[in-house]
């Protein structure tokens, strides 16, 4: 299975991400002709060699106007995205990381993320770094992203707030339950994009996965730092079906809280990082009725679940414990009813597709649009999963 682990010893930021995807041999053409649909020119996004510290590395440049720094609300990158011609995975996968961004700069100040500006970020500049990361990472056809933990790097940095510690506060906020660490490097080297891609696209492990080494890729940091090569590496190989992340299940019983509190623990959870999480009806000693919550996520974010579990429901204690765990690659493409476009989820195992299942929050809407069913759109989605027009492709398991 072809993977990629990202080498994070000088940090991490959205130029370098996609600077290394570029060394790795994603032509910069590609990446121009897919961000045709941002308001920038196909000149202000260009790639030069450089060296750092000796080693010869890719510096991904993006040259923004300031006008454009003005389209920095959740609503403007909503719009763009949900907008522009891309892959549905990648504009879910966008949209995804920054939500993620935006939930983390709204969390340290104190607001929501719809009101949240980017400030210095500028939405324009993180649209190309994370639209263009995704869409490297898709032509080159990488299934699996692996990361080394993090190096923040050490002093201050100035912002409009003024000069704020290192790592930045949405920089930190974003990697809660990551592997992070600092060296004496004065300087900003993990940024909050960079932190965004990495929380929502990588799986943290502690040391270089077992994988046959194909390429290697550097990208590029804005300063040449005397004492060590500011470069983030990204080792492209194949790896064994034994290399998986690691996966928890959390678990607590609880006899004692509200119903209505569950659905907003477990939004709470979901945007925190859970693969999944759900509720069991169980009877506890003296016939007590109670909930058994269960939650299955990566091992990086235990801290921070287990912190959402205790501030928002009434347990005093849980369990966790290691479980193996294999998947399906999944995709998402849309298809063609009579009812209007549906989303259909896809799922794959050596190479061909063993299910594809209707998005219900499509159908849902558009039977509530046209006065119909809900069963009459799902269904007549199917039909057309059915006679062929899923990619083309028939003979398709359907549910």
């Amino acid at each position: 299975m072809d993977a990629v682990y990202i080498e994070c010893a000088s940090g991490a930021s959205g130029d370098m991400l996609v600077g290394a995807m570029i060394d790795l041999g994603v032509p910069i053409d590609y990446l121009r002709d897919n961000l045709k649909f941002l308001p920038i020119g196909s000149d202000c996004i260009n790639c030069t060699g450089v060296l750092r510290g000796g080693i010869k590395a890719t510096k991904f440049n993006v040259r923004i106007e300031d006008d454009y720094h003005r389209a920095n609300r959740w609503s403007d990158v909503e719009g763009i995205i949900n907008g522009s011609g891309l892959k549905d995975g990648i504009r879910q996968r966008g949209l995804r990381i920054f939500k993620g961004l935006f939930a983390a700069e709204a969390s340290v100040h104190g607001t929501c993320y719809e009101q949240t500006h980017l400030h210095e970020l500028g939405a324009i500049d993180c649209l190309v770094d994370i639209l263009g990361y995704l869409l490297a990472v898709d032509y080159l056809g990488i299934e699996r992203q692996f990361v080394s933990p993090i190096n923040v790097g050490s002093g201050s940095v100035k912002t409009q707030h003024g000069i704020l510690p290192v790592p930045a506060p949405a920089t930190a906020e974003l990697l809660k339950g990551m592997p992070v660490y600092s060296t004496s490097v004065n300087a900003e080297l993990t940024t909050p994009t960079g932190a965004a891609i990495i929380r929502q696209e990588c799986c943290a492990i502690d040391h270089f996965p077992e994988m046959t080494l194909a390429a290697i890729g550097c990208g590029a940091g804005d300063r040449d730092f005397s004492n060590h090569p500011n470069v983030l590496r990204a080792f492209r190989g194949e790896t064994s079906d034994g290399v998986k992340p690691k996966t928890i299940i959390i678990e607590t019983n609880i006899d004692d809280m509200s119903p209505q509190l569950y659905e907003p623990l477990m939004e709470q959870l979901f945007k925190a990082g859970a693969l999944d999480v759900f509720l069991t009806p169980i009877i506890m000693k003296k016939s007590r009725p109670a909930v058994k919550l269960t939650i299955i996520a990566s091992t990086d974010i235990r801290e921070a679940l287990t912190g959402i579990v205790f501030a928002h429901t009434t347990t005093i204690g849980l369990r966790y414990y290691e479980v193996d765990r294999e998947t399906l690659r999944r995709e998402t493409t849309t298809v063609a009813t009579p009812y209007g476009d549906v989303r259909v989820k896809i799922a794959f195992h050596d190479g061909r597709i063993t299910n594809a299942a209707p998005e219900f929050e499509d159908c849902r809407l558009l039977a509530d649009r046209h006065n119909a069913s809900v069963k009459d759109v799902y269904a007549a989605t199917l039909d057309r999963i059915r006679s062929g027009q899923l990619n083309g492709i028939r003979n398709t398991q359907v549910r």
